[in-house]
C-alpha cells in the first residue's frame, strides 16, 4: 500500500528576521517600555480542544488535522514547544511593531534583556525564563507529571513547575469533565504504579484507581510542583509556569483514545526508555501520596489591598513557594469603567486582557470575542521592567469592567501570600 505523504505544514506566518538592537530599541520606546505581542496558538495532537478561548471555530485545525487541534495560546513565550513536526518558532510570542510581527520576544530579551527582564532575572538566567498559557481542552488529560531540574537535565532540559487559575470570564461552560486528578491516594505504592506501568499496551492502564479527583471551581487555583502527577480537567486554564515543555503521560488511555508509550518517555535518556523502576522513581513520591494534598497546594484569590474605594482591585491569583523558591506569581487586576489607575509592580510581567477594553499606557486594550488565526490582536502586552516599576497607566475606557491577567518571573514578589493564607480573609 502506497504511504501517503503528510499534509503541508502551515504555519502561523512567515518568520521574520531576527529582531536587531535598533529595531528592538524603536519598538520599547514607541511603546513606552510596553511591548504588544500577537497570539501564539499552539496545538496538541493527543488532545480534542475546548474551543473556549475566542480562536474561531474554522481555524480550530489551522495548522492541519496531522498536527492536532489548537487548544493552547501562550503568553509572552520564549519558549518554544516541544511537539512532533512542529517549526522552530512554535510556542514564542512575537512583537507586533509597526502593524506586522516583527521580531520574537526570545530574540528582544536577547538584545536588551536587563531593561526588559530585569537586572536579577538578566543575570542569573540571561532569559525570560517562564511563560503563561491558556490550555483549553473538550475532556481530561492524561495523568502525568513535569520532571524535575535534575530528571530534565540528563536529556539538556530544564524542570517545570507549574500553576493553574481558572478565569471565569472563559469557564461559562464547563465542558466534560470539570475535574483535575491530583497526586495518589496515601497507601499508594510504588509496586502498584509499576503494574501500571507493565498494563500500557493493555487498554486501560488503571493508574486514576490509585489518584483522587478534585472538582474544578471558576475564581480558584493550584499549584503543582514537578514530579506530582496531575490529569487537568476541561476548565479553561490559566497556567504560569516555568519555561520548560518536558512532560510525562502515566496514563496509557484517556477516553477511549491510547497515549503511545513515547509520551511518557519524551523526556527520559533512552536508555531509561524501558526502565520501569526508574520512571517510577521520576515521581516525587512524598508529595503524590500527601494525605493534606489540597491544604499544600490548593489557591483562592487574596486582594493585594482595598482598593474598592478606588474603583478596582488587584488581587494574587498564583503565589506560594515551590519547594522553597518563589518561581512565578500572577494577579488579576479588575478595574471598572470610566477608571484610570497606576500600578506598581516589582518586576517585568506578561499580560493578557480576558474582559473589557481601554488602555495600558498609550496602547490600546481590547478584549475581542473572536480571533482569526494569524490576526494581531490588542490584548496581549509584555511590559518591561522598568515600565513596571516605575508605574503602568491603565484605564477602563469601556462600559464593563476590564479584567487583565499578568503574571511575573522569578523572585519579584517575596512578599506575596502563602499557599493556605486565603483562609485568613
Amino acid at each position: 500500500m502506497a504511504k501517503k505523504s503528510a499534509p503541508k505544514e502551515t504555519k502561523q506566518a512567515a518568520a521574520p528576521h531576527k529582531g536587531e538592537s535598533a529595531t528592538v530599541t524603536e519598538a520599547l520606546h514607541a511603546g513606552e517600555g510596553i511591548l504588544r505581542l500577537a497570539p501564539t496558538w499552539v496545538p496538541r495532537s493527543f488532545l480534542m480542544p475546548g474551543k473556549r478561548i475566542k480562536l474561531a471555530p474554522q481555524d480550530v485545525y489551522a495548522l492541519g488535522a496531522h498536527r492536532g487541534g489548537i487548544d493552547e495560546r501562550w503568553f509572552s513565550s520564549t519558549t518554544a514547544a516541544a511537539n512532533e513536526g512542529a517549526p522552530a518558532d512554535e510556542g514564542l510570542s512575537y512583537v507586533v511593531y509597526q502593524g506586522k510581527r516583527a521580531f520574537t520576544l526570545k530574540d528582544a530579551v536577547g538584545t536588551d534583556g536587563a531593561k526588559l527582564v530585569g537586572p536579577a532575572i538578566w543575570n542569573k538566567y540571561h532569559r525570560w525564563p517562564v511563560y503563561s498559557k491558556f490550555f483549553d481542552n473538550f475532556g481530561p488529560i492524561p495523568h502525568h507529571m513535569h520532571q524535575s531540574n535534575a530528571q530534565a537535565a540528563k536529556v539538556g532540559l530544564q524542570g517545570k513547575p507549574e500553576s493553574y487559575y481558572f478565569p471565569p470570564q472563559l469557564n461559562a461552560l464547563g465542558n466534560n469533565f470539570p475535574y483535575t486528578f491530583f497526586g495518589l491516594e496515601p497507601g499508594t505504592t510504588k509496586a502498584d504504579i509499576r503494574r501500571c506501568l507493565e498494563r500500557w499496551n493493555e487498554g486501560d492502564n488503571g493508574i486514576l484507581n490509585y489518584s483522587k479527583a478534585y472538582r474544578l471551581q471558576p475564581g480558584t487555583g493550584w499549584l503543582v510542583p514537578p514530579c506530582v502527577l496531575h490529569a487537568p480537567g476541561s476548565l479553561v486554564t490559566y497556567e504560569p509556569q516555568w519555561g520548560s515543555d518536558v512532560f510525562g503521560m502515566y496514563q496509557s488511555l484517556v477516553e477511549g483514545r491510547p497515549v503511545p508509550w513515547s509520551l511518557l518517555v519524551k523526556d527520559v535518556p533512552k536508555e531509561k526508555h524501558n526502565d520501569l523502576d526508574y520512571l517510577v522513581d521520576q515521581l516525587d513520591w512524598e508529595g503524590n501520596v500527601d494525605p493534606s494534598f489540597k491544604d499544600h497546594h490548593y489557591l483562592e484569590p487574596i486582594a493585594d489591598r482595598e482598593t474598592a474605594s478606588e474603583g478596582y482591585v488587584d488581587r494574587w491569583i498564583v503565589y506560594g513557594k515551590v519547594h522553597g523558591e518563589e518561581l512565578f506569581s500572577a494577579k488579576e487586576l479588575t478595574i471598572n469603567p470610566g477608571v484610570k489607575t497606576t500600578v506598581k509592580d516589582k518586576g517585568a510581567y506578561g499580560l493578557i486582557a480576558v474582559q473589557g477594553s481601554g488602555r495600558i499606557g498609550k496602547l490600546a486594550l481590547q478584549t475581542p470575542a473572536m480571533i482569526r488565526f494569524g490576526e494581531l490582536t490588542e490584548d496581549e502586552y509584555f511590559v518591561s521592567h522598568e515600565a513596571a516599576t516605575g508605574g503602568v497607566v491603565f484605564e477602563n475606557t469601556g462600559s464593563e469592567p476590564l479584567v487583565t491577567l499578568r503574571y511575573f518571573g522569578p523572585d519579584t514578589n517575596p512578599n506575596a501570600p502563602k499557599v493556605g493564607d486565603y483562609k485568613k480573609k
